[in-house]
């Protein structure tokens, strides 16, 4: 291949990350994943996981590499889904190098509250300013942009891991489920320990 081929083949990739804890993943997190990817014209989108997420105490559910499993098996069937894991916890922090960066209306709201940046508004801006292009899900009542937002179907809006983990199991991905229906990680912890 030539060189002038490969760059502009480079130059074609675009590739979007979308982190979270994914504790478990959902069936909304693989749809918002994709959504992404086809609005945007993204190459790959990693779903990204923290060693240790931000403002979360230790995660309830399975052990971390129990976890990294499940997301694995969970995106494996879907073409331009990739995963990382980083030791990165701030979302202005994972997404650099990123062209776009995927979140939900929520975690929106936390990367605009001052108090992630010691209350100081002007560190909040220049955090912000260093963000690559923004794909938001919608999660109300948290507000979204039009010109971010993704678009999502509205059976998906309400779908959260912690629901998930409450008992709502049809919401998990198919690895999730199954690994919790023989674990019992995330609906019956008592049984997992």
């Amino acid at each position: 291949m030539t060189t002038w081929i490969r760059d502009w083949l480079l130059d074609m990739t675009r590739i979007g990350v979308y982190p979270g804890s994914f504790n478990p993943p959902t069936r909304a997190h693989l749809e918002i994943a994709l959504a992404a990817r086809d609005t945007h014209g993204l190459t790959r989108i990693d779903l990204a996981v923290s060693v240790m997420a931000l403002g979360k105490d230790s995660a309830p559910g399975p052990r971390f590499e129990e976890r990294i499993a499940v997301i694995r098996e969970s995106i494996e069937h879907f073409d331009g889904l990739g995963f990382v894991v980083t030791d990165a916890q701030l979302v202005i922090d994972i997404a650099e190098g990123y062209d776009i960066v995927v979140m939900g209306a929520d975690k929106w709201a936390q990367v605009n509250d001052p108090s992630w940046y010691g209350g100081d508004v002007a560190a909040r801006d220049a955090a912000v300013a260093r963000l690559p292009g923004l794909a938001i899900a919608p999660r109300p009542p948290h507000p979204v942009p039009d010109r971010y937002r993704l678009p999502v179907a509205d059976n998906l809006l309400e779908v959260s891991s912690t629901a998930a983990r409450d008992g709502r199991i049809e919401w998990m991905t198919d690895a999730a489920r199954a690994f919790d229906a023989a674990t019992g990680a995330w609906t019956e912890p008592h049984r997992y320990r």
